[in-house]
């Protein structure tokens, strides 16, 4: 699943008997409203629908179509609800671990980007200076004068870096591979250039790790140390981490992650993809986390405690541009994108996929309505949106 917007079009609800567990969840501290959110109704009103929320992750497990887990936590001003369901592994059958750990994918970005936002309130980065005035070298002169701001929203014009291809078994062969950065973005950009910068949109993760490259630059310290000092310790997110170079693992409980491989009699094998080395996305895709440290992030960041307000406004507007693969009007921001559900209600988001697992973050932007999820997903790379995670974008945004 690539974005929440495919999410928000279309309805689907899953089926099977309802075995959600949910339970009272404690409110995470509150962010300090804004003088436009006191003056205007919230976005969102009624609290979560509860019946809605458990049919989207009911009945999960190796025999579900679509995912062998699932945790949800939604929240904000109008409420609160927080399920799990499904199993933690398939092997031993075990109920799925409620506060575990999963990889959340491109929900980095939104950290990424946050850091960078920071850095360009200290005057340290120019948002509209080119990117090569802290990186010499790094992006050609024939690609013209690429920005800070136009990697953090996808307006770069810089192609994808060579990988292992897009099929499932050629990455699988290749999953305890590591990537380092430097190598990825010469790869890069010793292509072509996709086109001028600012002109279009393309969501691509070589815009994050050039990002990761800048911040490394500036701040002197490894990406992971400087996300943790800027954003994981003020926050307290205890449960939030990066898995290194060369690590595989995620370390403590966790929701073991499955991909579903088609059989040569028809049936189909669930191939245990845990255990996969994501330095290949890095900065633009390998934290882990919680479903409570995400909600916790969130609130923070759209509260402005972590980006100062003006420069949190990059975070919530997209570039007047067209998307280069679909021709759609651009939705993507600084480490967010736009969401219009069906009933008109404008949220702001993140999603993730790596094998096994899918997540995403979202918010309406005065935080009446916060949504995050981990959905275990049999697919978590494939084109068609996961119709687990679907439901529960549905139950948890409608009125």
């Amino acid at each position: 699943m690539r974005t929440l917007v495919a999410a928000a079009l279309i309805a689907g609800i899953a089926s099977g008997p309802a075995v959600a567990h949910a339970a009272p969840v404690p409110a995470p501290p509150s962010a300090p409203a804004s003088a436009s959110s006191e003056r205007t109704a919230p976005s969102v009103s009624a609290p979560p629908n509860a019946a809605a929320l458990e049919a989207a992750i009911a009945g999960l497990g190796p025999q579900h179509r679509d995912a062998t887990a699932a945790l949800v936590r939604v929240g904000g001003t109008a409420g609160r609800w927080q399920g799990s369901s499904g199993v933690a592994d398939i092997r031993t059958g075990r109920d799925a671990v409620e506060r575990g750990r999963f990889r959340a994918g491109s929900v980095t970005k939104a950290f990424t980007a946050a850091v960078v936002l920071q850095l360009a309130a200290e005057g340290r980065v120019d948002l509209d200076g080119p990117v090569r005035r802290h990186l010499p070298g790094t992006v050609p002169d024939r690609y013209g004068a690429v920005t800070v701001r136009q990697l953090l929203n996808h307006t770069s014009g810089i192609p994808a870096a060579d990988g292992p291809g897009d099929s499932f078994e050629a990455q699988w062969e290749r999953r305890f591979e590591v990537t380092v950065p430097r190598a990825q973005i010469a790869n890069a950009v010793a292509k072509e250039r996709e086109f001028a910068p600012g002109t279009a949109q393309h969501y691509l993760n070589i815009n994050y790790t050039v990002l990761g490259v800048l911040i490394e630059k500036v701040t002197g310290m490894p990406y992971e140390e400087a996300v943790g000092v800027r954003i994981l310790k003020p926050l307290g997110l205890h449960g939030t981490s990066f898995p290194g170079r060369t690590g595989t693992r995620i370390h403590g409980p966790h929701n073991r992650g499955y991909q579903a491989i088609p059989t040569a009699d028809g049936s189909r094998e669930l191939r245990d993809v845990t255990e996969w080395n994501s330095s290949d996305r890095w900065a633009a895709g390998d934290i882990i986390s919680t479903t409570a440290d995400l909600e916790r992030f969130t609130v923070a960041l759209f509260g402005g405690r972590l980006v100062p307000e003006d420069l949190l406004e990059e975070m919530f507007t997209v570039p007047d541009v067209r998307d280069r693969v679909s021709g759609k009007p651009a939705v993507m921001t600084a480490g967010l994108s736009r969401i219009v559900l069906p009933d008109g209600t404008v949220a702001w988001g993140k999603t993730g996929g790596r094998h096994g697992y899918n997540t995403a973050i979202g918010a309406t932007r005065d935080l009446s309505r916060t949504l995050v999820y981990s959905v275990n997903a049999t697919d978590a790379k494939g084109q068609d949106t996961n119709r687990v995670a679907l439901g529960i974008v549905m139950a948890a945004f409608t009125k």
